[in-house]
Formats: C-alpha cells, structure tokens, sequence
C-alpha cells in the first residue's frame, strides 16, 4: 500500500518566508492538502521548516535566502533552474521597531529597511523568479489590509501601511506589464493574526486564518490577472 507522500502532490508551490509563523503554517497547511512545498529561511538556524521538513521529507524542501540580498535570490534561480512551480507565493515581511511612530518620527535607516523587505525585495523575487512559475499558475505576495488607501481611514503604523501600499502600486505595475499573460496574481490581505509580527492582541489564530489564506491563494488558478483579497476572498480596495 502506497503512502500518501509517496503519490505525485497536487501541486508545487515556492514559498518566500516560511521559517515560522504565518509561512510556516502555511507550508504545513500545504503539505496537509497534498502540495509539494520549497520554503525558504533565512540564515542557518534550524528552524520548523526544518522540523516540518523532517517528517516529511519527500515533501518539504528547505532553501536558504535573505532576499535583501540581490546576490542569494540569483544563486536561489541557478539552485532551482529547471524546476517548475504552479505557485510563488512571497510572505517574507517585517514592521519597524515602533510601529506607533509617524513617517516624520521614524529614523531613515529604519524606513529604508522596511521599504526594501517589504516592498522592493518581494518584488524583485518575482522579477527574477517568476519564470520559475508554469504559464498558468500564480503569482502572489503577503500583503496587508492596512496597505489599502481607500480603506486608511483611521491612521496608524503609518510607515508599516505605506510599505504595504507600495507593494501593491508595485504588483499593479508587474501586472500591467504582464496582462497578456494567463497567471493569476494575488495581492493577499490576511487579517490581523496573532504571529510574532501581529503580536499577542491580535483577534485571529492561526489555525483559524491559515486555511482560509491557502483556500483564497488556490482558487486564484486559472482565473488570470490582479485581485487584492482578503482571507475570505473578498476585494480589499486599493
């Protein structure tokens, strides 16, 4: 009798940012549904991607990147050269050390640090990943409901919302470049969940958010161009 894991998976997915946290749980929510999973760490600590990856050995693949590091996403490209990924989804993300500061409050080295992992970084994984993904699969990044302008209503981590927002100006702008093509693409607004990022007083888990991300980020196959979507699958506005 055949194990599971022993059956071609239902999928392949590259997963940016998958160390712990809301990446993690998503690798294993993955893995649980059948997907073949290559998720990324920085750095090299052992990590629960590892563990995941240890008692799931043919179905979990553990790679290394800083993507803030040019360098490691072009040795990430040559590593995975021939592979063929129906997803690529970018979670890596990060907030300043006072969320509660105004953009005139913050220093500029730590705006600067969460422009690039937030929003120029995922993007140039996509850039130069992308062609790593089949013709009709999909394209998607980690954003945040509090990257929606039109939503801004009541302020607040401000230089966090901006990183967020400039994400998504930045997807709209690979999508129009890419609007003949037959990928669907996801700008993915999550919920407020209580991670290391979210911290402790955040109103979701997540074991409630989890399958409900992954549930939004599958049905985007086959259905070609941009949405930015929440958790349950409703448009966010931008």
């Amino acid at each position: 009798m055949h194990s599971p894991e022993s059956q071609a998976p239902a999928g392949h997915i590259l997963l940016i940012g998958a160390s712990r946290g809301l990446g993690h749980a998503m690798a294993a929510e993955l893995v649980e549904r059948g997907w073949a999973v290559t998720g990324t760490v920085r750095g090299t600590s052992h990590t629960s991607l590892h563990d995941l990856a240890a008692r799931h050995p043919r179905r979990v693949t553990v790679e290394t990147l800083d993507m803030n590091e040019p360098s490691q996403i072009a040795a990430l490209r040559g590593r995975l050269s021939g592979r063929v990924f129906d997803v690529l989804f970018v979670n890596a993300g990060t907030t300043n050390s006072d969320p509660g500061q105004t953009i005139g409050e913050v220093d500029t080295d730590e705006f600067v640090r969460v422009m690039v992992t937030n929003a120029l970084s995922p993007m140039r994984v996509i850039e130069r990943l992308d062609t790593l993904v089949s013709g009709d699969g999909v394209i998607g990044v980690m954003s945040s409901g509090q990257g929606s302008i039109a939503n801004n209503e009541r302020g607040g981590r401000e230089v966090y919302r901006g990183s967020k927002a400039a994400l998504n100006q930045y997807m709209r702008g690979y999508a129009a470049r890419h609007a003949d093509g037959a990928r669907a693409m996801l700008s993915m607004a999550p919920g407020w969940i209580r991670t290391d990022l979210g911290g402790p007083d955040a109103p979701f888990t997540l074991e409630e958010s989890v399958p409900l991300i992954i549930d939004v980020l599958l049905a985007q196959r086959g259905n070609p161009g941009l949405r930015y979507l929440d958790r349950d699958g409703r448009t966010v506005p931008w």
